[in-house]
């Protein structure tokens, strides 16, 4: 009886944690549960990562995960001797990170006691009195949270160590439990904010706050045959009264009776019978879903009553500088790409305006593209989905359909030449922000961001005169790339920073910071200061302030105005791929990449198809010498009169661009033609280059000319 106690006794000890004495099988708490049989040595991963004297000696194959038994060991006889601050028993292996610190718990103990335990690094945990903390930025204008944007239950709308928040977008307020219970759900590779949707901040917060997020994939995509159920078509007709005399679920291979799945959501069916569709039809959409794409749903809109205090006022009434957002123009009815190009993102975020049914007049006088653009948004009809109606009042554009893509191109290429003078600052291809009284209290900032938005989404060209730092202090990229002086740009404060930054010894930067002590005081920045590595402090936070603080209120509304159509959300969420796009001037145009936008459509007779083989052999050569500067015009005049752009649009060309070809009676009079409303270009078919230059030059140059009239 004695032998079987001592037996029982022994299994006891060997699965329990030999540092925490928990025999817990809890991996999501304390991380996987190990034995080493042979060794008799049981621990929790967790237990291990955390303990304050092992190291990862080892390869990953070795004892465990790298940890080597001796050192398991050794590391258990050096905590037996410490007391927990918790449970007041020995052996806590797991102590405070701050040098100063002695209090010492068990991991299971530190957990129960707020000890915040960092995955990250070298492993630090901290006790209550020196784990860090949250706060909300200075002047942020962030409502408090009723609710846990993940259990959705209430939420006491106070930061603490059980109420945690987003770092990017400061709304989004969550239970640490519930964070904690996401991030072992979603894994590294899905774990992100549910309300702003950003990744990278996001993780590295919650791993400063204590929150484990495994090194995996999401456990839905663990699961066996987790989606099988996709696999299988919906075969079902949903009709509300249903003609089939074999019942819902027969459908036929063709005919009257073959169930059609709806093109959209492929969730629901009919017959084409109960449908009243025809033989031939194919393309059917259900109810919901024609409701949402033809705008009858309940979406937001432009037009919709925003949230309090949100509203635009008129120009006569009084306005706050403490500005609150308004609701966001239209977004995104569709589910998204997770990645892919810019212009693919902003191909998916155009197809959610109306190109051939409402449009938005836009009436130009003159060049005065940027003052109709103003009033344009400023309308209470003003609806961002729509198509642009573009007509030039005093100009030879007011000869074009309203709604022709070519004046909507041209009209949007001026647009965007005439913004980068209104609410920004710098040389030609990085500009920042400014910080205009009159724009702020007209609300300028949110319209120049509509503006961008709809330029980008609607067919204009690329922005490319973003600074770095301007494209940083917005999208936070790329991260961890610190603020210099020289993003401050050319102004009268920054030649006195520049002087702090430059000084050599500690009284020439006391004079530096006495010269620019009415800015250093505007800043915040008046300090003492010791010594000459002072200065390196100081110049960060002048630049911070400068670039940061002075500017959250611009920047907030020019954020505001860039959610419109959703290309705020979706330059957040893939920074990287819209880089290029905001801040990079546009490649110039050769005469390959001009070839290369063209497809050359022949015609079917071979005879003819051969003389038109002959013409496109000019067509090159032509390019060619626009290329290198033997013809009176250049790429980009050939591309504006073939399709109203000088460069590729950031969204591409809808259609694409085509080459076709005339066959005059008279190949004298023959001159080439061209249909912007449909990105064609007909050229006309003559026996020599020398014409057929002479003809495109005519035809170019004298678009060029009625366009400056």
């Amino acid at each position: 009886m004695k032998r079987r106690i001592r037996r029982s006794r022994q299994e006891y000890l060997i699965d329990c944690c030999a540092l925490c004495k928990r025999s817990e099988n809890c991996p999501d708490k304390y991380g996987e549960k190990i034995t080493l049989k042979s060794q008799e040595l049981t621990v929790h991963y967790f237990c291990l990562l955390m303990s304050s004297g092992i190291y990862q000696r080892g390869e990953e194959n070795e004892g465990i995960y790298g940890f080597l038994v001796d050192d398991i060991k050794q590391e258990v006889r050096r905590s037996s001797r410490l007391r927990c601050a918790v449970c007041k028993t020995n052996g806590a292996s797991v102590g405070c990170y701050i040098k100063s610190c002695q209090r010492k718990v068990h991991f299971p103990c530190g957990k129960q006691h707020q000890f915040i335990f960092q995955f990250t690094d070298l492993f630090p945990s901290y006790c209550k009195d020196h784990s860090p903390t949250q706060s909300l930025p200075v002047s942020a204008s962030v409502n408090e949270p009723m609710s846990c944007s993940v259990c959705l239950d209430p939420i006491e709308p106070v930061l603490s160590y059980s109420i945690l928040k987003c770092p990017a977008c400061h709304g989004s307020w969550f239970h640490r439990d519930c964070v904690q219970n996401q991030a072992h759900s979603a894994a590294m590779f899905f774990f992100r904010c549910t309300l702003c949707n950003n990744k990278d901040m996001f993780q590295q917060e919650m791993l400063r706050m204590g929150v484990h997020i495994p090194e995996r994939d999401a456990s839905w995509e663990l699961e066996e045959n987790a989606y099988g159920e996709l696999l299988q078509v919906y075969q079902h007709c949903d009709a509300k009264k249903c003609l089939s005399h074999n019942g819902r679920t027969c459908s036929s291979r063709t005919g009257w009776f073959q169930i059609l799945r709806c093109a959209l959501c492929g969730s629901s069916g009919t017959h084409r019978k109960c449908a009243s569709l025809k033989l031939d039809e194919t393309n059917w959409a259900c109810e919901d879903c024609a409701a949402a794409v033809d705008g009858t749903a309940s979406l937001a809109r432009h037009t919709d009553s925003p949230q309090p205090g949100g509203q635009r006022r008129s120009r006569s009434s009084k306005r706050s500088l403490t500005l609150t957002p308004r609701q966001s123009p239209i977004v995104c009815k569709r589910p998204f790409l997770l990645g892919g190009s810019a212009r693919e993102i902003l191909q998916e975020l155009a197809s959610q305006t109306s190109q051939h049914q409402l449009s938005m007049p836009v009436v130009v006088n003159g060049n005065k593209v940027l003052e109709a653009a103003m009033e344009l948004v400023k309308r209470s009809d003003f609806n961002p989905s729509h198509a642009l109606a573009v007509r030039f009042t005093s100009s030879k554009h007011s000869s074009s359909p309203d709604t022709c893509p070519g004046n909507t191109r041209h009209f949007l290429r001026l647009l965007v030449q005439q913004l980068q003078n209104t609410v920004f600052e710098g040389p030609d291809g990085a500009k920042t922000l400014t910080l205009n009284a009159r724009a702020l209290r007209e609300d300028i900032y949110f319209d120049v961001g509509c503006l961008l938005s709809l330029c980008l989404v609607h067919g204009g060209p690329p922005l490319g005169f973003f600074s770095r730092a301007l494209y940083l202090c917005l999208f936070n990229f790329p991260m961890d790339t610190p603020l210099t002086v020289e993003d401050m740009g050319n102004t009268l404060f920054t030649d006195k920073v520049k002087k702090i930054q430059e000084s050599k010894s500690l009284e020439e930067l006391r004079e530096a910071m006495e010269s620019a002590s009415e800015y250093l005081e505007v800043a915040g920045c008046t300090r003492p200061v010791e010594s000459l590595s002072d200065k390196d402090t100081l110049v960060k936070d002048i630049v911070s302030f400068h670039l940061i603080t002075r500017m959250q209120l611009p920047v907030q509304r020019f954020c505001e105005g860039l959610k419109t159509l959703g290309v705020f959300d979706q330059v957040q969420m893939f920074p990287g791929a819209f880089v290029g796009l905001f801040c990079s001037s546009h490649d110039k145009l050769t005469a390959d990449t001009m070839a290369a936008l063209f497809t050359v459509q022949f015609s079917d007779q071979e005879e003819t198809a051969e003389k038109e083989s002959t013409v496109v052999t000019f067509w090159r050569h032509y390019l060619l010498e626009c290329e290198v500067g033997r013809c009176a015009t250049s790429l980009e005049d050939v591309l504006i009169f073939a399709t109203s752009a000088d460069v590729v649009p950031a969204v591409g060309f809808r259609p694409s661009p085509t080459l076709s070809f005339l066959h005059p009676l008279d190949p004298a009079g023959a001159f080439p033609m061209s249909q912007p409303s449909s990105n064609r270009l007909l050229l006309p078919v003559v026996p020599s280059y020398q014409a057929f230059k002479k003809h495109m030059e005519y035809a170019v140059c004298q678009l060029t000319v009625l366009q400056s009239i």
